[in-house]
């Protein structure tokens, strides 16, 4: 089955046991244009979804017009890894620029981890297009380096890790090094770690709720404490 894969699951939860299809003799790459192109009509598709979706749609558009893969080259600004008939026409068909479909491509050379704070919305698009560009062994000291200061890279940061990784200059101190220096967004703020005070409040509190609440205790420990220091 190429497409339909819900439509047939619902068919069965009704107790159907039969559902009009449609039969077509289609190639592999026939079948993998049709197949993405069912999987992007989604109201809600994740980055690493669409990614990959580009990329499998290319290669089949490639491989249908026979053209050579050199897949090493994709690029953030566009290039000419694709004739200009493949990547015009799925540009036309999706509705998105050519560099941003090369851009979203740039994501399937992120670690699996990486990827998956990106789809969480961790870590910004652009940032992650830049961070596809360093080796296995960087990307990984950089989700360590993520995860122990609960923190991840700007946009300027990104590209600056991509350039030193590019000249070979990117290490785990260096990557230390950048993510832990202040931005400029981040002056006069402080992190609390989520699990320290999530347990005193109840589970169907929302982000809004909590914030509210620990304003209202901090504001009557102030006042509080201004009479205290009155006596």
């Amino acid at each position: 089955m190429i497409a339909g894969h819900r439509r047939k699951k619902a068919s069965e939860l009704a107790g159907r046991e039969t559902m009009p299809c449609i039969v077509r003799n289609l190639d592999d790459d026939e079948a993998t244009i049709i197949m993405v192109d069912s999987n992007l009509q989604r109201e809600s598709i994740l980055p690493s979804e669409k990614a990959f979706a580009y990329k499998m749609k290319l290669e089949a558009m490639k491989r249908q017009a026979g053209r050579p893969s050199k897949e090493d080259n994709y690029s953030q600004v566009g290039n000419n890894f694709f004739t200009k008939t493949s990547s015009d026409e799925l540009a036309m068909q999706s509705g998105e620029s050519k560099n941003q479909i090369f851009r979203y491509i740039r994501l399937t050379y992120l670690l699996p981890s990486i990827l998956e704070m990106v789809d969480d919305k961790l870590i910004a698009f652009n940032p992650a297009v830049e961070i596809s560009y360093l080796t296995e062994n960087e990307q990984q000291d950089l989700y360590k380096t993520m995860q122990s200061e609960d923190c991840t890279p700007s946009l300027s940061q990104a590209q600056r890790m991509k350039r030193l990784s590019q000249d070979g200059r990117l290490n785990i101190d260096v990557i230390f090094s950048i993510l832990t220096e202040e931005k400029p967004n981040q002056k006069e703020k402080f992190h609390i770690q989520r699990e320290r005070i999530d347990r005193f409040f109840p589970k169907n509190f929302t982000e809004k709720q909590k914030e509210d609440l620990i304003v209202q205790l901090l504001e009557s420990w102030y006042r509080k404490r201004q009479r205290e220091q009155e006596r």
